[in-house]
């Protein structure tokens, strides 16, 4: 093991109690971050999340000629530079874990004259870029790849680039948005379809700062986005919400650990999002939204969430895109359900910042739970509630939403969950451990 890495036990846990808020949502921020500085004037975003993966993007936009400051309270200042006005970067982007990062500035920078190196840390390195590049490459951008399409990887923009009509082969926000991002600064109509819808915070925000966008519904629910280029974004003031996936592992915390009931504040609820809400609800957790409202264009609650028998389900796997984040910690809630969990159509936590498929059954195996893994998913027989033995150390693979679901394991484990390094972690939520240990049931 990595002599620097944070190892950490996570033992049985006491009720946990109390009110709390989670980071800004990591899709809002590098969203806002990136239009932000393709808007002409001063935008202001409130929460952002500064995790590192966000922090990437906001060095990324300054490499480019953006003036993006921190202010005062933890509010962000980026005075932008106008769609069309990206700078030649004098050294190469470090994307570090951030998959978004990479592919959502592929997208920016595919369709400006300048060219751009993507580097990145050990696990980034491992996920492919190819989906992002074959859109992209026909828009007119060439890439220069390690094999298998991932990084390091120099990107060739060109100005103007060609608009494109494209169908995603896979459910991915992501591409979808760095196709969205590369047609703001291309001549004519950029279209999107997808079969499935993914995360829509790119539609809301492009519409939000002034892009002509429109969204149309087939017959079949395919949306067909639609974006008009060399736009003219105007600058905004945004307040992030909380993000759902990470609200998503004090929530089971509280429905797992006997007595405990946390309020979690200021959460998105976006319905693009929302997959995990709705699946626990199905399992039989005691969670109530209250204070709904909307912010920014996002809609956004208080969750209110106490501890609850949990009954294994069968999603079905058109859901996947609403929590595709959140299934490794919805794997720890079925461990501990009554009864048979099967989740299927899952092929894309396989390309994750670790293979989430196997990494979860190895780890949820080693603390004592039964897990088949499958292709496409994982079959869990949970506990009905029994605690799991416990064990490690788990095995995090880098991957800061494996860390983090395992801490979630420990707290409901009679002999307490090492995990090998609680490093990544500070990827999306610098604060996770303290704000578990606020809640008053861990030491």
């Amino acid at each position: 093991m990595n002599s620097t890495a944070q190892t950490r036990t996570f033992t049985k846990a006491a009720a946990l109690k109390g009110t709390i808020t989670v980071p800004g949502d990591k899709s809002i921020s590098h969203r806002s971050l990136m239009l932000s500085a393709l808007a002409v004037g001063e935008s202001r975003i409130e929460g952002l999340l500064e995790g590192e993966d966000v922090l990437a993007t906001a060095a990324a936009m300054r490499a480019m000629g953006a003036d993006v400051v921190r202010g005062d309270g933890g509010v962000w200042r980026i005075y932008g530079v106008g769609v069309g006005g990206l700078m030649q970067p004098q050294q190469a982007l470090e994307m570090g874990n951030s998959g978004t990062s990479t592919r959502l500035l592929m997208g920016l920078v595919a369709s400006h004259a300048l060219t751009a190196t993507f580097v990145g840390d050990a696990s980034l390195s491992k996920r492919p870029m190819g989906r992002v590049m074959e859109p992209l490459s026909t828009m007119g951008a060439e890439f220069t790849a390690s094999p298998g399409g991932r990084l390091p990887l120099t990107l060739r923009g060109i100005s103007p680039a060609v608009p494109i009509e494209y169908r995603l082969p896979v459910a991915s926000a992501q591409v979808k948005s760095a196709i969205l991002l590369a047609g703001l600064n291309t001549p004519g109509i950029t279209r999107v379809i997808e079969p499935v819808p993914t995360r829509d915070h790119s539609e809301r925000m492009l519409a939000g700062f002034g892009a002509a966008l429109t969204v149309e519904v087939q017959a079949d629910g395919a949306r067909v986005i639609s974006l008009e280029g060399e736009a003219e974004l105007r600058p905004q003031t945004i307040v992030v919400p909380g993000d759902p996936s990470s609200a998503a592992f004090p929530m089971v915390a509280a429905l797992l650990v006997a007595g405990s009931q946390v309020t979690i504040e200021n959460v998105g609820l976006n319905a693009t999002r929302a997959g995990l809400v709705d699946l626990l609800l199905e399992m039989g957790g005691n969670i109530e939204v209250i204070n709904p409202r909307e912010v920014g264009g996002e809609p956004v609650g208080d969750l209110v969430v106490a501890a609850s028998t949990l009954t294994g389900v069968e999603p079905d796997p058109a859901r996947a895109p609403s929590m595709i984040d959140e299934y490794p910690v919805a794997f720890v809630a079925a461990a501990l359900a009554k009864g048979r969990s099967v989740f299927r159509g899952l092929e894309e936590l396989r390309v994750k910042e670790s293979d989430r498929i196997t990494t979860m059954a190895e780890g949820l195996r080693m603390i004592g739970a039964q897990v088949e893994e499958l292709e496409d998913g994982l079959v869990i027989d949970g506990t009905g509630g029994e605690l799991l033995a416990g064990g490690g150390p788990v095995a995090t693979k880098l991957d800061h939403r494996i860390a983090m679901s395992f801490a979630v394991a420990g707290l409901v484990s009679s002999g307490g969950v090492q995990i090998d390094d609680m490093r990544p972690v500070s990827t999306s939520f610098p604060g996770f451990v303290p704000l578990l240990e606020s809640l008053g049931g861990i030491a």
